[in-house]
């Protein structure tokens, strides 16, 4: 019995020729997940019980360096997908932007008078 890679649609997804929108988008979505992993690193670290004979604050700064150097590696692996939907999810919105060449510019205001 042979057996096949298990494959996610993330690879699937993002076509080659991605727009600078979109890979702006996925380093954010990237980002996002980075500090969402670390976030969740912390709090399971903070609920076990640190009175062990080699606990000190070294050891509890090295551990958080370890732990956010797992969270980049597991945001770029993109183990959780979280990116993947921000991506999906983000990226709808930008297409028909794009297509309509009237992106907003960031910091423009808006006439909300003009609006209603």
């Amino acid at each position: 019995m042979t057996t096949s890679p298990i494959t996610t649609n993330a690879a699937t997804a993002a076509p080659s020729t991605a727009s600078p929108d979109q890979a702006k988008l996925k380093k954010a979505a990237q980002a996002f997940e980075a500090v969402f992993v670390r976030q969740l690193i912390g709090s399971m670290r903070s609920a076990t019980d640190n009175d062990g004979i080699f606990d000190s604050e070294a050891t509890k700064q090295f551990q958080d360096m370890a732990d956010a150097k797992t969270a980049d590696a597991m945001a770029q692996k993109g183990a959780l997908h979280i990116a993947d939907m921000l991506v999906k999810q983000y990226g709808a919105r930008l297409a028909p932007a794009a297509a309509a060449g009237a992106a907003p510019q960031p910091g423009a205001s808006v006439d909300v008078k003009a609006a209603k």
